[in-house]
């Protein structure tokens, strides 16, 4: 039984590699998820973030206006990091949760696929770092291809995280997509073997 935390910057192709994992028989966790489950009305993370920037992110319909949410964090340095601050840890702890159900089930690799892994440290839930990483001008083409950002905008959305270098720093596995889909898959495919292998092994050999 194995869990893999798997990270990555903007237009890395992070959630192409968890799809890819999940076909390889892993369960994956996706904390963007479970970000939205943190705002839902009714839950200590909701609570939490009306406290902390007022009642006027709050819809009609009794959920958070994310609108609003972002208008008040975006640009806004310290009101991002106020909001991660109450975001992350409700996050961590339902990811703890959805960690320890798959080990119950019996799955064999879990993997943790979350954009904030490393920043928000959260290597704790996890036995390694797997990193997904990109050249800078194949996310800027990506997000303007996609996103359809300028090349400012997807400049400023890259630099604003971060750095390639930092997260595989820090990184047991680095996988790099710069090339085709076909190319991410079998990086994706040749780790997973490796991972199997050493899942194979005696525990002290590892």
């Amino acid at each position: 039984m194995r869990v893999i935390g798997l990270t990555g910057g903007i237009a890395s192709g992070k959630s192409t590699a968890a799809q890819y994992l999940a076909e390889s028989g892993a369960h994956v966790i996706d904390a963007d998820r479970l970000g939205h489950r943190v705002y839902e009305p009714g839950t200590p993370g909701f609570q939490k973030v009306v406290n902390a920037f007022g009642h006027d992110i709050v819809a009609k319909d009794g959920t958070i206006d994310r609108r609003i949410l972002g208008g008040k964090v975006f640009g806004a340095p310290e009101q991002m990091e106020r909001l991660n601050e109450i975001a992350w840890p409700e996050i961590k702890k339902l990811a703890a949760q959805e960690i320890k159900d798959a080990k119950q089930r019996g799955d064999d690799v879990i993997v943790l696929e979350a954009a904030v892994l490393l920043e928000a440290g959260w290597e704790d839930l996890v036995d390694e770092v797997w990193v997904v990483t990109t050249k800078v001008a194949t996310a800027v083409e990506r997000l303007r291809t996609r996103n359809g950002l300028s090349e400012d905008a997807a400049m400023a959305r890259i630099s604003s995280q971060m750095s390639n270098k930092e997260r595989s720093d820090r990184a047991d596995v680095k996988i790099e997509n710069s090339g085709s889909v076909d190319d991410l898959q079998r990086r994706v495919q040749r780790h997973w073997k490796q991972l199997e292998k050493r899942a194979a092994e005696p525990a002290g050999k590892r």
